[in-house]
């Protein structure tokens, strides 16, 4: 709802989220699920709560009510690069969508690109969209 006024979103708003989707990714991968989620983790803190959880590794009791520390997600950032200009023309194209394009320049602003030794990969969006996939398979394999 902010965004659709043209607010951009804080840390307040995004880490509920971002755990909420930890919790969906960690239940789909512990049942053998191999997934893939499209989301703006602008920041290092995000994809560690993606990975992590809020509190680090989460926890889960036994039959005992002993804790025990369950699995880290294991992620894989595709990180789409591209220009400002070329990004603010796609969006300007998009109709219906709840993120106004006026709100592109605080995500510029917000993003903290992946580096080592985060697990990710850069590509451009200047490449086709079977290029995109191709070297996103390949980097899988």
């Amino acid at each position: 709802m902010k965004m659709g006024k043209g607010i951009p979103l804080n840390d307040q708003d995004r880490i509920p989220w971002l755990c909420n989707l930890h919790d969906i990714l960690q239940r789909d991968v512990a049942s053998g699920q191999h997934v893939i989620l499209a989301c703006s983790a602008l920041k290092k803190v995000y994809r560690d709560i993606l990975i992590q959880g809020k509190n680090g590794a989460p926890l889960k009791c036994d039959e005992s009510g002993k804790e025990e520390k369950l699995a880290e997600v294991k992620l894989l950032v595709v990180h789409l690069t591209g220009s400002f200009e070329v990004i603010s023309g796609r969006l300007l194209k998009r109709k219906g969508h709840f993120m106004s394009p006026e709100l592109l320049q605080s995500q510029f602003d917000t993003l903290e690109p992946p580096s080592a030794p985060e697990n990710f990969i850069q590509i451009s969006v200047d490449k086709n969209l079977s290029e995109i996939i191709a070297t996103i398979i390949e980097t899988l394999k």
